[in-house]
């Protein structure tokens, strides 16, 4: 055989493989995604009424899913309540205000009832949204609190200086560089982000006043940025009632009449990626939120 019909062959053994490959991993991803999707829409038929839980659960940067997964089990008639079940330090201050929001639309203006059952962590920023709701569960032992705003970031200015380095900043304006990583605050970039973060506290403050059926000055009082237990929280009426998650879904099903074992459902599960099918979880070596958090500036409802 010649060298050119020996790489032709070669080329169409190649080029054979990989189609089978891809045909093979089409078939396989068809069959998976075709399972699942039968598996995470289960929990939405059935028959009487149910009890729809939603899960706040980790950094809140990104309200858009938990506020389409509220509104749909607002809308749905079938869903006699809403269990948010908490697990989060907070995150993004304006996050926070929007998922806050539709908690108390549906409290408010649906009048639906909905409840928060916090499990580890409920702070700041998810006690922010928790306190919207009718009805606040938690674990004696979980970490509840923090009301309070942050804003933090490194400063790198000496380690330029050290290594003769020097940022080059065109602006508009005096404030339009304000927290820039490379030099410290002026006297009067200080006075405006604390002038900013005042106003943001105050809206913490007057949002858990309206949810807890507080005083204002009741609640700044205790607004330190401080956490606690789920039992020193019940003694400052941050928390209603302590329950594990399993006691407050039954708690809530005897507070709208729902008699017997509650027909739990939960939005549909994320659809797993391509490179999770192939080579498993690749959620570590991706950006977390966390990361992003400490890479960027910006205000936050977070316990830290």
């Amino acid at each position: 055989m010649t060298d050119e019909k020996r790489s032709r062959t070669w080329l169409w053994i190649v080029i054979g493989g990989g189609a089978f490959f891809l045909f093979v991993l089409a078939v396989f991803s068809f069959v998976y995604i075709a399972l699942h999707a039968g598996k995470d829409s289960a929990g939405l038929s059935g028959f009487g009424d149910k009890i729809a839980v939603v899960d706040l659960d980790g950094v809140i940067l990104n309200p858009n899913p938990t506020v389409q997964q509220l509104k749909k089990f607002a809308d749905d008639d079938s869903v006699k309540a809403i269990i948010l079940h908490v697990n989060s330090p907070g995150g993004g201050v304006a996050a926070s205000e929007e998922i806050y929001r539709e908690v108390k639309r549906i409290r408010d203006e649906k009048k639906k009832r909905i409840v928060a059952s916090i499990e580890t962590v409920g702070a700041s920023g998810a006690y922010y949204v928790s306190s919207a709701t009718n009805k606040i569960y938690a674990d004696k032992g979980s970490v509840v609190g923090s009301i309070g705003v942050i804003a933090e970031w490194v400063n790198y200015g000496d380690l330029l200086q050290w290594a003769k380095l020097k940022s080059v900043i065109l602006k508009t304006g005096e404030f339009k560089d304000t927290g820039t990583p490379t030099r410290d605050l002026t006297p009067a970039e200080h006075a405006y982000l604390q002038g900013l973060i005042d106003n943001m506290f105050h809206q913490f403050i007057q949002a858990v006043a309206d949810g807890r059926a507080m005083k204002f000055d009741d609640v700044k009082a205790i607004a330190d940025g401080r956490v606690w237990t789920g039992e020193q929280a019940m003694s400052l009426k941050l928390v209603d009632q302590l329950a594990d998650f399993q006691s407050a879904v039954e708690d809530t099903a005897k507070s709208v009449n729902i008699k017997g074992e509650p027909n739990i459902v939960r939005p549909e599960k994320d659809r797993r990626s391509l490179l999770d099918l192939m080579f498993g979880d690749v959620s570590e070596y991706l950006p977390s939120k966390e990361k992003i958090i400490d890479e960027h500036v910006g205000f936050y409802y977070m316990w830290k």
